[in-house]
């Protein structure tokens, strides 16, 4: 009887360590699952819902689109499960967002949870994803210290850079420019005080000093400040060339309109997150061109081109030129991640970590949890954000300086 029963228990325990390989728990049968649970948090309001809703959930609605409209996530054994989605808006702020995260993890027991929009939402749920072992996606998020936080949270992943690879690049062209004598090398720079803003700023300074650029002018700003005009009219008065703002979205569109109406015609103006949007070249027209920021495309990259389409058509609006791209390929990943180990979320982790995907952006592949092959600096060029650093990469465009002044 002792060994009919031991027989039954090392069934049970095969059967179970089998379901657990595909990632699907020993208490729900592959058969009797009808979905995978896909949730986020996300700003659908509030300060950040702008930025939200451009970069990060068109994507993640596209996505979900994409696979369902294949008949779901495959997973190893090749069958296939549609995504149920499970959405928060986290209202712009960081304590609803960690509230929303718990609730996806412990009450709905999503079996994936996509990263927060923005680099201090992004932090602040890291030790979430981490507690309760998700992998993090964190797409749009910039940050230096990538190399800790992947050694901290182990299935997180770091896909836009930090700041000293967009100040460094950015110093690359200035030193150039006054090299050749197109520019001065007087900077004037602003920075939201945020997690973007603080890495940005804490980046670009040694990487100006470095590059014998002069910081003539440096002011850090809360967030939410709507008026912008003393600092417009310090900055004008500064002798710089050079106007830099690592800014927030609402800050950026306000920055570009004080400018032009304080008719501040910097040689060289870089701004932050948002220049990037196509609503940026479209209510700027003219006046976007020659303005530089973080990211670009190369306008000839035929997948690339193909996903824009394709985005514009499903979402109705167009992606931005920065991170949509990304997002869309973090979620490509995930996916095949998922074909590959099924569901989960350790195993999926670690391929994510160590594989090697196709994505839009082409063969895709972390070093060390980290996406290195970005582009740092673009500019408005002919109606397109273009990629014009890093110079040597394949599809870089030649910067225009100096920059247009402001058409009336």
């Amino acid at each position: 009887m002792k060994s009919v029963q031991r027989r039954h228990v090392l069934r049970v325990m095969a059967a179970a360590s089998a379901l657990l390989a595909t990632g699907i728990a020993p208490g729900a049968l592959a058969q009797d699952r009808t979905s995978v649970k896909i949730g986020y948090a996300i700003s659908k309001t509030g300060p950040n819902a702008g930025g939200a809703g451009i970069t990060t959930l068109p994507n993640y609605q596209l996505w979900v689109k994409d696979v369902n409209d294949a008949g779901g996530l495959e997973l190893p054994d090749g069958k296939k499960l549609p995504i149920e989605v499970i959405e928060y808006d986290d209202r712009s702020t960081s304590e609803e967002l960690v509230r929303a995260v718990e609730r996806l993890a412990t009450q709905d027991e999503a079996d994936f949870i996509l990263a927060p929009w923005g680099t201090g939402f992004n932090l602040a749920a890291a030790p979430l994803f981490d507690r309760y072992g998700y992998p993090q996606l964190a797409v749009s998020s910039v940050t230096d210290k990538a190399p800790d936080f992947v050694k901290r949270w182990t299935k997180s992943f770091w896909m836009l850079g930090g700041g000293h690879d967009y100040a460094g690049a950015l110093a690359g062209i200035i030193k150039k420019a006054a090299a050749d004598g197109t520019l001065n090398n007087k900077v004037a720079m602003v920075s939201v005080a945020d997690g973007f803003g603080i890495d940005l700023v804490t980046a670009a300074r040694p990487a100006f000093e470095a590059a014998g650029i002069e910081v003539v002018y440096d002011k850090t700003y809360p967030i939410g400040t709507s008026d912008f005009t003393p600092m417009i009219n310090e900055a004008k008065a500064s002798g710089a060339d050079s106007f830099v703002a690592f800014s927030y979205p609402p800050d950026t569109f306000a920055l570009t309109q004080q400018s032009q109406v304080a008719d501040f015609n910097p040689k060289l103006l870089y701004l932050g997150v948002g220049t990037g949007f196509p609503i940026y070249g479209k209510n700027n027209g003219d006046n976007a061109t020659g303005i530089m920021s973080l990211g670009g495309i190369d306008p000839a990259n035929a997948e690339n081109a193909a996903y824009r389409k394709r985005h514009e058509e499903v979402t109705g609006q167009g992606p931005d030129y920065w991170g949509s791209v990304i997002t869309y390929a973090s979620l490509q990943m995930l996916q095949e991640a998922i074909k590959r180990k099924g569901l989960d979320r350790e195993a999926v982790s670690a391929e994510l970590s160590t594989g090697t995907f196709q994505t839009v952006l082409g063969e895709t592949k972390m070093e060390d949890n980290q996406l290195r092959t970005l582009w740092w600096t673009g500019q408005w060029q002919n109606g397109q954000f273009v990629g014009i650093a890093p110079a040597d990469r394949a599809g870089a465009s030649q910067p225009i300086l100096p920059r247009q002044g402001w058409k009336k």
